[in-house]
């Protein structure tokens, strides 16, 4: 909304312009008036609307009284104000048939002359010295009107004795502030297109389970949104009775369905009341050319450097009650069809083919409940702004009654106070895949969501992705890994391209020349660098050829102090061993340990403690938590059952136990 108004008043010599304004400032007619008013600013606290307001008083007369010979300057000065004017009062005489006519034939093509088509300043018809008559003029005002779209009201008045004088410059703050040009084609008698799109997706942003009405419960969180109080009872059966009277499908099942709530909104611009309807889509963050505003899409996040951006629990919440409210068919995972249905209010897909190929999908294709979590957390990891503008489409500060959509982003801190203290917060780690071009480094990546080489064969070459992301446990938390597979040209990589929590340097066990890229990688930029890196020796299945480098893939990991390639290999029957995406996680969340193994040696503590992790009575209790999790919701029967309990105590102790005991013994291992 306008931070002023500033309002114009032009028309013939002696209609009573400045009278109209002394009669406004003063509160009385004045004795005598002045050739011209100076520009006078009413102050926000005295207006209806809260906004400063600005009244400029022109008059010809004053130039050509004053001084004759630059009479062309009082045009100039004219075009200026009509320029700089958000509304303009034309004043005729009621009882002046040559003022009124003066209105269609001069001041009317004059002010669009000056006007961009596109941004057509609201116009309103001053009728003055209405004390003078006894008939009114809206006869004859009435054909203009329709004659011209950009005329908003037309009010009489009497500047001597005060009639409708304050009542005159409301209707022009209003012109400005609720303007009916946007919403509303008077000659179709209907919404604009832009304004029906702007309040379907209201609408649907406000229907809370998705059903196609408004219930009584989400009406009165919307009156409570938009109003700040709830309608009672009664005025719901009233609104509801008024829809029912004039739209055969307007009410269903006892709820406002969206045409019944497009038809309030043509009715409140008919009956003159068009401000309801601005209040509700500025609620909502629209400007006056009925687009979503900056400041609602993309609020202010700072980010210091080496800080990473997360969603915070709330904002998981939210996500969750939108999966819950599109998955129509509860299989815990969005069809295509439900994926358009969700992105409806939207102004466009956001999200293209690759992402089946970023997170898990089901044997369908179809993105799971786990997978859609992790595309908005990718999103927001590399583009908060982007997540903004998403969760913005979606009314988060509307539904959780937050400021602005920034109030879901966390901004984790600096990852040298992690590195100092030794401990981390942070759920989101990036590991940074590298290796030579055709080495598998598109198939590990595929691999992590689950997919062997016989379902990464389906997938078209334009829907590849670089990254992808899911979950993994780490003595018993869940964090994401984002995988980001870097393009494989060394000379050309930035910082940006570098940043990571943890590096994988790819090779293929059946190429010769492959583990040489990996090498010169390794010394180029990582041979002094704090970040852990792994070495995968992909494709493991295939028979194993000596590589043509100084070193071997094992001297080399010894000689610089790196964990033994790790064998990998996505050609199985079922779906691909995920230990290491593990590995590589906790290698993420604690740089400073040094595992000194990453393979099944059954003697190091890492795997001692990765074998206590698996035992039978863990895994039992971690499955069923972990189904309790999946379907957000337990029955009744399974929380009475006490051995369910008795078992998940058990698990959670014994989780916290070995957590602790690992650390100790991963520290005196360095």
């Amino acid at each position: 909304m306008r931070k002023d108004v500033r309002i114009l008043l032009v028309g013939e010599p002696k209609v009573g312009k400045t009278s109209l304004i002394m009669s406004l400032v003063s509160e009385e007619f004045p004795d005598e008036v002045p050739l011209r008013a100076e520009e006078i600013t009413i102050p926000a606290d005295v207006t209806p609307e809260r906004v400063p307001t600005h009244i400029v008083d022109y008059s010809a007369l004053t130039m050509l009284f004053f001084h004759p010979a630059e009479a062309e300057q009082s045009d100039e000065q004219l075009y200026q104000e009509i320029s700089k004017a958000n509304v303009i009062c034309i004043v005729y005489s009621v009882n002046n048939k040559k003022s009124i006519e003066k209105v269609t034939s001069h001041w009317i093509p004059l002010i669009n002359d000056r006007t961009d088509k596109d941004s057509r300043v609201p116009l309103i018809l001053v009728g003055n010295k209405s004390d003078l008559v006894e008939h009114s003029s809206m006869e004859t005002i009435l054909p203009i009107m329709n004659q011209y779209q950009d005329i908003e009201t037309c009010v009489e008045c009497s500047a001597k004795n005060l009639k409708n004088i304050s009542e005159l410059f409301y209707y022009a703050q209003k012109a400005v502030l609720h303007p009916t040009g946007p919403l509303y084609c008077p000659e179709e008698k209907e919404l604009k297109p832009s304004c029906i799109k702007a309040l379907t997706r209201i609408f649907k942003v406000s229907d809370l389970d998705n059903d196609g009405i408004l219930n009584d419960n989400e009406l009165n969180f919307f009156q409570r949104t938009c109003f700040n109080t709830p309608l009672a009872p009664q005025a719901l059966e009233d609104v509801k009775n008024v829809v029912r009277r004039n739209m055969l499908d307007g009410v269903k099942d006892n709820g406002l369905t969206l045409k019944g709530f497009l038809f309030l909104h043509t009715l409140f611009i008919q009956r003159g009341r068009h401000e309801t309807t601005w209040t509700v889509l500025r609620r909502f963050g629209y400007d006056d050319d009925l687009e979503l505003t900056q400041e609602y899409l993309f609020p202010i996040v700072k980010i210091p450097p080496d800080c990473t951006t997360e969603l915070n629990h709330n904002a998981y919440l939210f996500l969750q009650s939108v999966f819950d409210k599109h998955d129509k068919d509860r299989d815990c995972a969005l069809s295509p069809e439900e994926v358009r249905d969700l992105f409806k209010v939207f102004p466009y897909m956001p999200w293209g083919p690759d992402v089946n190929n970023t997170v898990c999908t089901n044997e369908q294709g179809w993105i799971t409940y786990q997978g859609y979590l992790s595309q908005w957390t990718l999103t927001t990891y590399l583009d908060v702004q982007r997540s903004l503008e998403y969760l913005g489409y979606l009314g988060y500060s509307i539904i959780y009654e937050q400021e602005s959509q920034a109030a879901a982003i966390t901004v984790t801190r600096n990852k040298r106070i992690d590195l100092q203290k030794k401990q981390t917060q942070r759920s989101v780690f990036r590991c940074n895949v590298l290796g030579a071009r055709n080495c598998g480094k598109s198939g590990f990546l595929q691999a992590f969501l689950g997919k062997n080489l016989q379902r990464q064969r389906r997938i078209r070459e334009d829907h590849k992705s670089l990254y992808a992301i899911s979950t993994t446990y780490v003595y018993g938390q869940e964090k994401y890994l984002l995988l980001h597979e870097v393009m494989p040209d060394l000379d050309s990589l930035t910082d940006v391209d570098l940043a990571c929590d943890v590096v994988c340097l790819v090779y293929d066990v059946n190429d010769p020349r492959s583990f040489e890229f990996c090498a010169k990688a390794f010394k180029q930029y990582f041979i002094d660098s704090k970040t852990p890196c792994v070495v995968i020796a992909a494709k493991s299945d295939l028979h194993e050829i000596r590589q043509h480098s100084s070193l071997s893939p094992h001297d080399f990991c010894r000689k610089h102090k790196l964990h033994p390639p790790q064998p990998f290999t996505c050609n199985t029957s079922e779906a691909p061993n995920k230990d290491v995406f593990t590995r590589l996680t906790t290698m993420a969340m604690y740089p400073h340990i040094r595992l000194r193994c990453m393979c099944a040696c059954n003697k190091c503590a890492y795997c001692l403690c990765q074998n206590l992790l698996k035992l039978e009575l863990l895994r039992n209790v971690k499955a069923q938590l972990h189904r309790a999790v999946q379907n957000r919701h337990m029955a009744q029967a399974d929380l009475k059952n006490s051995t369910f309990w008795l078992r998940a105590s058990v698990g959670a102790t014994v989780f916290a136990v070995l957590g602790f005991a690992m650390y100790r013994a991963l520290l005196k291992q360095r």
